[in-house]
């Protein structure tokens, strides 16, 4: 029988080319000069102590060591390493990652192998177009797409800091002036992204980008249409978007949209950010399109006295149900805002920092009715003329890059904590060679990695009555 001389740990570290057999060794004696490390040979420190301590000398990230620790060796895509995990959306993860060569931090979104239908490639690479042609310093800029085998990916810039919607959520509703200053940055971006023919159509907090100095950048323009090029829009006739910011045209005339509905979304957008409140508190999706359609939301001074009336009105201005009754372009919605909108200064995010796990998300009704709740699509199809899109609704389609939380403090330990999904850039990149695992082992691996739960059972009786037989 083999002796365990090596470990899946380092097998792993060493295939991928993050760790040298050099910083294995630096680690290693590093770990024997701790009084509180357990004594072991030099060779057989335990993987999880040797992860700490590679992690503590920055060699790899905490994400990296979890994956490493799990056989995981395929920590790239193309020249992008990634580093840790931002987020899980509807059309797919997204990764913190660093170029090989430039060393510049990245998001890289990447389209999931199960998902990875000619319709969606299709959809993928219509996004990456988009974004391409996009240059603003209120946009989240697109840096780079290809694939590593058959894994899409797009990379856009890296945004630290926070999103709106958590913003709100952990220090509660903004002043006038932050709201004023964030709301007047994502206009200027939204107004640049209309002057090319696009609308979002997916406008909410989740989607502007705050960064520790005040920057604002509107993100994940992924669902966004064209004004006059319907024909190649997969999503056109479609309601796409979030129940709590959706335009009454978006709910009755989805094909007919215009630029105004995203001043409508934006409007909501504002009201959330100076009332800790969507307009629409509560209830199903659908529920919430009948209001959009037939009601007025509380007067936002209810929940922030403070308002004046002249605000209040701007906000009343960007909500009107009809378009044409509406605000007519992004560029008067920032225009109107900038005598409210002040230097805000730094944003306090500190405390918004994260672990490399992102918390599951919260469940609806409840505390969560201040914010987006999670949709039932097929209640929507009664509201309006259009139908309702699954991949984009709720927060599919924001990425949160991109719409959640990006600062990715590192930590230790993830005690308590929900873990990433596992990456998979392949259909099989775990590391299953190795000395110490068996023939026999290495099948119900490789089973267990690429055979749905259901017929696992039967693989694995299958293998062994043959094994028997022979």
């Amino acid at each position: 029988m083999p002796t365990a001389t090596r470990s899946l740990f380092r097998d792993a570290a060493l295939l991928s080319s993050l760790v040298t057999r050099a910083d294995i060794d630096a680690a290693v004696a590093l770990i024997q000069t701790d009084p509180e490390a357990p004594p072991a040979p030099l060779t057989l420190a335990p993987d999880a102590l040797l992860a700490d301590k590679l992690v503590d000398m920055e060699v790899i990230t905490r994400y990296q060591a979890d994956q490493l620790l799990a056989g995981r060796n395929k920590l790239n895509l193309g020249p992008y390493i990634i580093t840790d995990w931002i987020a899980q959306g509807g059309m797919g993860q997204v990764f913190k990652a660093e170029h090989k060569m430039m060393g510049r931090e990245s998001a890289v979104k990447v389209l999931p192998l199960n998902k990875s239908t000619p319709e969606a490639i299709a959809n993928f690479n219509r996004e990456i177009r988009t974004q391409a042609q996009l240059d603003h310093p209120n946009l989240v800029r697109a840096y780079d797409a290809g694939h590593d085998g058959n894994v899409y990916y797009l990379v856009v810039e890296y945004v630290p800091g926070t999103d709106l919607r958590r913003l709100v959520r952990s220090q509660g509703p903004l002043s006038v002036q932050q709201a004023a200053n964030i709301i007047m940055q994502a206009a200027r971006g939204i107004d640049y992204a209309h002057q090319r023919g696009l609308i979002h159509r997916d406008v909410k907090p989740g989607n502007i980008l705050v960064r520790p100095d005040g920057v604002a950048k509107v993100s994940d323009l992924g669902l966004a249409g064209f004004v006059d090029k319907a024909e190649n829009d997969p999503r056109a006739g479609k309601i796409v978007g979030t129940a709590d910011y959706l335009s009454p045209e978006q709910i009755l005339s989805p094909a007919e949209i215009t630029p105004t509905s995203d001043i409508y979304s934006l409007g909501c957008t504002l009201y959330y950010a100076v009332c800790g409140k969507v307009p629409f508190p509560g209830g199903t999706p659908a529920s919430k399109a009948k209001r959009h359609l037939e009601e007025t939301p509380w007067h936002p001074r209810r929940f922030a006295p403070e308002i004046s009336e002249e605000f209040v009105e701007l906000i009343a201005d960007m909500m009107e149900k009809k378009p044409d009754d509406r605000i007519q372009s992004a560029a008067e919605v920032a225009q109107r805002l900038e005598p409210w909108a002040s230097d805000i200064g730094p944003i306090r995010t500190q405390h918004l920092s994260k672990s490399p796990w992102t918390p599951p998300p919260l469940p609806t009704g409840g505390e969560d009715d201040a914010e987006e709740t999670n949709p039932g699509f097929a209640e929507f199809e009664d509201v309006g003329s259009g139908h309702f899109d699954p991949s984009s609704q709720g927060s599919d389609g924001t990425f949160p890059l991109l719409s959640g939380l990006q600062e990715t403090s590192r930590v230790r330990t993830n005690h308590g904590r929900r873990k990433p999904p596992i990456l998979l850039l392949s259909e099989a990149k775990t590391l299953i060679e190795s000395p110490t695992i068996t023939k026999s082992a290495a099948v119900v691996i490789a089973l267990a990695i690429a055979v749905p739960a259901a017929l696992l059972l039967g693989a694995i009786m299958g293998f062994l009555v043959g094994s028997v037989m022979n």
